[in-house]
This record gives C-alpha cells, structure tokens and sequence, in this order.
C-alpha cells in the first residue's frame, strides 16, 4: 500500500527531525519527491533510494515559505514544533509562533493555491490533560493544563475547520510516548528513554523523580512513522478525525529505566544503578499523570498496530548507539 504515494509529492515539515527522519527511511525506495523542509541550522541525514528527495531551509513561521513548498504537494506531513512544556510557559507568544502560526499558514496557503493536500498533524495525547480513566481513547476530550498542548489543541482545531471548508483533507495523531533510534543531528534528550539509554551505554547513574510509579505508553518510532503513512492511505476512512496513538502498553517510569538499565549491561558488562531523587523544582501536572493509550479506533480505520514491544525496542535502541 505504500505504493500510493509514487508519483506523488510529498512535503514533511521539521524534515530533517526525529519523527520525520524515520518517514523518509520508510518511503526512500518509493518513487516520488519528498521535500524535507527545516530551519537553516538543521542538519539533514543521508538517503538512498528511489525517491528523489530536495532538502529546503526555511522560517516556517514566515507565510513566504510556504507558497514555494506547497505546488504541486499531494501530501503534507507536519511535524516542525517547540516540544518542550516548560519552554512554552515561560514564553507563550513564541510558542504560539511555532506551534499555532505555522499550521494556519499552511492550511491558508492551501486555500489560496487551491491545492487540497492531505495534511497529517503530529499532535500529543497530553492535550487531553489529566485522563480520569485508563485506557485513554478518543472519547477523551481535550482539557490542556500547559500552553504547549493549549497551542497543539488550537493547531488541531484549525486543520479541523479547514478541513470542514474543503481547503484540505487530513487527519491528527496524538503521540503518546515516542522512542527509538534518531538522527545524530537530534537532540540528545529526545525522550526520557533515549535519554536513559545513552546515560547508562556510559556508564553513568539514571535517576527517576519521586517513587516514578507513573503509567506511561512508550511506543517506538517506526511505529509511529508507519501510522502516520498507515493514515494518509487511508485517509477516506481518517479524513476530519484525531486519534490516539500508543502500544496500549503500561508501564511505570521506575520499570521502564529499570528494563533499561537490565538491558544495556547485556552490552555493557555493567549494571548501571537507578536511583530515586526529588525532583529539583517543582514539575507540571502533567508530569505527574497515568497514561495507557488505546488506539482501537485507529487500528480498525487503517489495521495499523505497534508491533515493536518495549523490550525489542529499548534493545534496537542500545544498538543504534
């Protein structure tokens, strides 16, 4: 089925980053033109295939870029964002720029061209806020607790309004915990786990905050990239809704460093320990949340699954390093 995406144009903003960088692997020997568009600092990762890919610096926060990039594109995956909850709250305007301003400029262009891309969003399941109950599904309106997932649920709504107006088609995935090998131009604290696995291949002491006995989903990252295609095929059946995205998996963060740190010394040669610290200023409500994902709805609109369990994965992930 990945085979609906030859001859056609594909557009993946935040193009050389972690989400993004796992995209393009799986579409490489897919013959079409994928246009990764980045800021200018970004670095882009090395490809063979069949796809011709064109890399693009440019400020997604500026209109202009967006009318070079969009002719022509069948298909928009939109993953360029601030991610950081705490980098939001101490500047909301900036925030707003990044993560609200883009989306809108994107979905206004495709008006005006009159192009009707498919646009898929990564969005996050902590717009949701504080589920009451577990697990967590589409029935579970957003009621955000942090600017960040404010600015990701207005980012929704509008892909949704535009949608409702014909300009685009197009669908949303709440990510829950994302994990797994990325770039090496990525950041080095991409994730709790990645970055629990790089301490420990060092040698180093992994901490969790408080008792860590927090429910969380970790799902690897081909998964999600095999979501994110898995709804553009099917977008007859994914056009106009969001859904949940995780392995529907629970585990505490204390068992999930802990597997972490079982794992890397059949590397190493050496347990590394974990301990537990208070947290050193005081952490956001959404840090301190359950969360189970469960994806019924996305599965039997695209039969997609995670079908990487957390153990292959945090192994593929010792591996990458």
């Amino acid at each position: 089925m990945i085979k609906t995406f030859s001859g056609k144009q594909v557009l993946i903003t935040g193009g050389a980053g972690y989400i993004a960088t796992k995209l393009v692997q799986l579409l490489r020997n897919v013959d079409c033109r994928i246009i990764r568009l980045d800021r200018p600092d970004a670095v882009f990762s090395g490809v063979e295939g069949k796809a011709r890919i064109d890399n693009i610096s440019g400020d997604i926060r500026v209109s202009d870029v967006w009318g070079k990039v969009l002719d022509k594109t069948d298909f928009v995956f939109h993953f360029a964002a601030q991610t950081s909850t705490y980098t939001a709250n101490e500047n909301p305007v900036a925030d707003a720029e990044i993560n609200v301003s883009p989306m809108l400029n994107l979905l206004e262009t495709c008006r005006k061209k009159k192009t009707k891309p498919i646009v898929l969003f990564s969005s996050t399941v902590t717009v949701i806020g504080l589920p009451s109950k577990l697990p967590v599904d589409e029935n579970c309106t957003g009621e955000p607790v942090t600017v960040y997932d404010l600015h990701k649920l207005i980012a929704e709504k509008y892909l949704n309004y535009y949608i409702s107006q014909g300009a685009v088609s197009g669908a949303i995935l709440r990510l829950s915990n994302v994990y797994g090998p990325g770039p090496k131009s990525s950041k080095s604290d991409r994730g709790i786990l990645n970055l629990m696995i790089r301490k420990a291949l060092a040698g180093e002491t992994l901490t969790v905050y408080g008792q860590g006995d927090y429910l969380r989903d970790y799902v690897y990252v081909e998964d999600i990239a095999r979501a994110f295609i898995m709804a553009a095929i099917n977008i007859k059946n994914t056009n106009g809704r969001y859904f949940v995205i995780g392995s529907g998996q629970g585990h505490t963060i204390t068992e999930a460093v802990n597997l972490v740190a079982d794992r890397t010394a059949i590397k190493t040669g050496r347990r590394v320990d974990v301990i537990q610290i208070e947290p050193q200023s005081p952490q956001s409500p959404i840090e301190m949340r359950n969360f189970v994902a469960d994806s019924g709805q996305f599965s039997t609109a695209t039969d997609w699954k995670a079908d990487v369990s957390l153990i292959e994965g945090i192994d593929r992930t010792i591996e990458s390093y």
